[in-house]
């Protein structure tokens, strides 16, 4: 096939870079499908990625992104002919294998699902991973049995992605919805997303050391994890759930048993990476349908192919909100 442009991470030493380069690909495996990328985006995942981190990219040269919408162009699968317009997210696209920061891309067919016809390539890239885990964490709340007559919902790192995506999709289904943020700057436009109030990180996390806190939220979306989510467990509502999807506050879980054996509330993992199949593509339909976002488009910056080295520099220091889709 002919060459392609992507962008290409490679390590020497302890060092990664990564750069613009051609590539091109031999015959297709039985079963697996080439896509002509159109649109990607940029998660923290895949910003560690492109800079080598050890515990996401193991195998090196390596191109990162983890969510790809673009267009079969050789296939197959009966389920993919050529000109299907498709997504891929999670599984092992960006990470083990190769991902969608590339003008084409190839994986196994059961790994895509067709594009909703209620959301564009760039809609579809806008939610991204990001969108498909705060569904997922929208549809822990309710699987508890959290509903918006029970209390307020709060939100940590609400201007990434995962939260500015949870905030709108909560607050549309009429939930009150409390935005946790450290960036005080952000505040109106969480407010212009849907939330009702915002709460500076420094402000939440200065609580007094105890095993319970007071019960102020009937659910909660965490993104962060480490103290933050240890600090929602100790003050959620007798009963209540907290979906929890984050690390980048740090692994470990600073808590004690008693806000599960006292007040039974629920602590619900999110996996995006292997979420089921059937289960996949009912959340899409679900994001393209009622949950879909009604100001989608004032999450999204959008990037070239040529900017995500710049880009990945700017999420590594916090400085980005939203959601970042790159135009491939």
């Amino acid at each position: 096939m002919h060459p392609f442009r992507c962008y290409l991470v490679q390590k020497s030493g302890e060092t990664a870079s990564g750069s613009i380069q051609n590539h091109s690909f031999g015959d297709p495996p039985p079963g697996e499908v080439t896509i002509q990328v159109q649109y990607s985006s940029l998660n923290y995942k895949d910003a560690l990625a492109a800079t080598g981190h050890p515990g996401v990219a193991r195998h090196f040269p390596h191109v990162p992104g983890i969510d790809a919408a673009g267009v079969v162009v050789e296939s197959h699968s009966p389920d993919f002919p050529e000109g299907t317009e498709v997504l891929a997210t999670g599984h092992e696209l960006g990470v083990e294998r190769w991902g969608g920061w590339s003008e084409q891309l190839r994986c196994p067919a059961e790994w895509l699902v067709r594009r909703p016809s209620g959301l564009t390539q760039f809609e579809a890239m806008t939610l991204g991973t990001a969108g498909f885990t705060a569904a997922q964490c929208v549809m822990a709340l309710i699987h508890a049995g959290i509903d918006p007559t029970r209390g307020p919902i709060a939100v940590t790192g609400a201007t990434g992605g995962v939260g500015s995506v949870a905030v709108q999709i909560l607050s549309q289904l009429g939930y009150e919805v409390a935005a946790i943020s450290g960036k005080a700057d952000r505040a109106e436009w969480l407010r212009s997303l849907g939330t009702r109030s915002v709460i500076s990180r420094q402000e939440f996390q200065s609580v007094p050391n105890r095993p319970l806190l007071s019960a102020t939220w009937a659910g909660a979306v965490d993104t962060v994890g480490g103290a933050t989510l240890a600090t929602l467990l100790r003050s959620v509502m007798h009963r209540g759930c907290v979906a929890a999807c984050g690390v980048v506050g740090g692994a470990d879980l600073p808590t004690t048993v008693y806000p599960f054996i006292l007040r039974g509330i629920t602590l619900a993992g999110i996996d995006s990476v292997w979420c089921p199949d059937d289960r996949r593509r009912m959340i899409w339909d679900r994001l393209a349908g009622s949950w879909k976002p009604a100001q989608l488009r004032e999450l999204a910056t959008e990037i070239t192919l040529d900017q995500v080295a710049s880009a990945v520099a700017s999420i590594l220091k916090g400085e980005i909100a939203g959601r970042v889709v790159v135009r491939i």
